[in-house]
């Protein structure tokens, strides 16, 4: 057994989410996961809202509410949306929580004793028609490094540079247009240069694995060459005040939104923990170096998943140039692996939700399976280059595979066995046809397990169809609707025997896939239906006092091991329902009609 650490992207609580962000952070890591405990591993999956930074402040005002009050909001909404979707979080929390300022605080103080956050004066962007702060994120220009017009005063996203807005050329305010003034303003910067060698280490050795996705490593060891001080703090009234004598108490600092948002990972498990009743548990994961850890994200964050959070892990562990000691929370594991995703786009367009180029995770779930949207994302979606999500092919791949692949066995299967005997039967002695067809299933755990292992889910779920198809073409080849003899019937109850086998051992490989229904799948075979355990949303006080928040946890322990289980002779198997829901035609032009605005 080893302690997996499955650290999940936190979704920005500045409105719902769309389907391109769970293809690229959710159900990758959910299978993942899933797969991982079934395995024998130990597994914590955390993550959470992330509720700091300026969107959130300029939402809120266009919405005339307080931003707590917008971050309330869609962090129930989100919850909701990925309890839906089946997200085996041990911990899906929010970075509002008192817990989560005390870890953060404790983090910064760590990095600042050790020397890796230097104090320095810089230009801060000021809006001339308010006066107010403009932060980075909001003044656009042309990059100085690769030209892109469309650049962001924190990091141009055409050639993933990080910059800083004084940068640019020709910035402007993303908010009205204007060209924003630049004066002096004090700041902490997080000392990357004198963490560079450690970081190139650190990939130089990731590299050396061969585990990483050849696209994230490169990108990596490249933003590596330009590496500068990044500033910590902001000219912000809302996030996290800084810990330093004559910083806690000034309204308009706060730390970066990026700086806390990724000690989320940490102090998620540390609320784990605590909730567990052994708050020293998360030590399990951070601690120890045989641990392993996985950070699951779009393509868009691996800066700060391969540079800035690993900088922020050697800072507090002191090994940067310039030394230093642990700090409270010990030695901190680096990331195992950076699993990034490519691009999920929507018929043909990128994602906007100002554009109407979107469709929400609660719009699919309230018209559509979850297994459905997950089978997709799984199938087709942007593991390793971008993919385009089209209601055609959605429609194609539900009804062509789903429906007509695997829920045609299984309902076929069902309903023979129901026909004839009403429970499953047992076997007699097995032909040649009858053992291939068992012998290539039970080898499908070991493919199908070191593809989800690696990553590479498409070839996963791709494999796990391919042995559906062996299953219908078996149930065709040995035609038991055609075993009607009374001497035939030791045959049909072994040849429905050995197809109820190969169902439930290809349910179990699909569970961390399609886990609604794969319970539902369990139960139609006289099981009790209970193979992929559920996440629940609970609500909880804060643990410091602050106010009540939801969450999304759960008890996983009951996932079956990872690996053929007999079917038990004489459970009932009654006459099924479709497990899976096909779709007519005009899905297609209904929903791009909601696109165009039609409806």
């Amino acid at each position: 057994m080893t302690r997996i650490l499955s650290a999940v992207a936190w979704p920005y609580a500045n409105g719902p989410r769309h389907i391109g962000h769970v293809a690229g952070f959710g159900v990758p890591s959910d299978v993942f996961s899933r797969y991982m405990r079934m395995a024998g591993h130990d597994v914590l999956m955390v993550s959470g809202t992330d509720e700091h930074g300026t969107p959130i402040l300029v939402a809120a005002d266009a919405e005339g509410v307080s931003a707590r009050e917008l971050a309330d909001r869609n962090n129930r909404v989100i919850v909701e949306d990925l309890v839906a979707l089946g997200m085996s979080y041990d911990l899906f929390t929010r970075t509002t929580t008192r817990n989560h300022y005390a870890v953060v605080q404790e983090m910064f103080t760590a990095v600042h004793d050790n020397g890796y956050l230097v104090e320095r004066t810089t230009f801060g962007a000021i809006s001339p028609s308010t006066g107010r702060t403009l932060p980075d994120r909001y003044i656009e220009g042309t990059c100085p490094i690769c030209g892109y017009t469309g650049a962001r005063g924190d990091q141009c996203d055409n050639c993933g540079n990080q910059l800083d807005a004084t940068d640019l050329i020709d910035p402007r305010s993303r908010i009205n247009g204007e060209t924003p003034e630049f004066v002096e303003t004090q700041h902490f910067f997080l000392d990357l240069p004198a963490l560079a060698e450690a970081l190139g280490h650190w990939l130089d050795e990731r590299e050396a694995s061969g585990a990483w996705r050849p696209n994230v490593i490169r990108f990596s060891k490249n933003i590596l060459k330009d590496i500068r001080p990044r500033a910590m703090t902001r000219d912000i009234d809302w996030g996290i005040p800084v810990p330093l004598e004559g910083w806690r108490d000034n309204p308009t600092k706060r730390l970066y939104v990026w700086f806390d948002a990724v000690i989320g990972y940490l102090s998620a498990s540390v609320e784990w923990a605590r909730r567990s009743g052994d708050p020293d548990a998360w030590r399990a994961w951070w601690n120890d170096p045989e641990a392993l850890s996985y950070y699951f994200m779009g393509k868009d964050n691996i800066v700060f998943h391969s540079q800035i959070w690993p900088a922020e892990l050697l800072a507090q562990n002191g090994e940067g140039e310039r030394g230093g000691e642990p700090g409270a929370f010990g030695r901190l594991n680096l990331p195992t692996e950076v699993v990034s995703s490519e691009f999920l786009t929507m018929e043909g367009k990128q994602f906007s939700s100002s554009r109407g180029v979107v469709i929400y995770v609660r719009d699919v779930l309230e018209r559509y399976q979850p297994d459905a949207l997950r089978y997709f994302i799984c199938a087709a979606g942007p593991e390793n280059q971008d993919s385009d999500f089209t209601w055609a092919e959605f429609v194609r791949r539900t009804n062509g595979e789903l429906v007509a692949g695997w829920g045609n066995l299984v309902n076929r299967t069902a309903s023979m066995i129901a026909k004839n005997f009403g429970e499953i039967p047992p076997a007699a002695e097995l032909a040649d046809v009858d053992r291939v067809l068992l012998d290539h299933v039970r080898e499908g755990f070991t493919v199908v397990g070191e593809l989800i292992e690696r990553h590479r889910q498409r070839a996963a779920i791709a494999e796990v169809m391919r042995l559906v198809g062996e299953a219908n073409k078996y149930i065709t080849e040995t035609e038991p609707y055609r075993l009607k003899a009374p001497e035939q019937r030791e045959r049909l109850g072994t040849v429905l025997h050995v197809v109820a086998q190969a169902v439930s051992d290809l349910n179990l490989m699909l569970s961390p896939f399609l886990p609604h229904s794969a319970n539902a799948v369990d139960a139609a075979l006289g099981g009790a239906g209970e193979v992929a355990p559920m996440p629940r949303l609970e609500e909880v006080e804060d643990l410091d006092g602050g106010p009540g928040y939801p969450v999304i946890t759960g008890d996983y322990t009951a996932a079956p091991a990872w690996a053929s289980r007999p079917v038990r002779v004489g459970a009932p198997v009654a006459k099924p329902t479709p497990i899976f829901t096909k779709l007519d035609d005009d899905v297609v032009d209904a929903e791009l009609a909601r696109l165009r605005g039609d409806q």
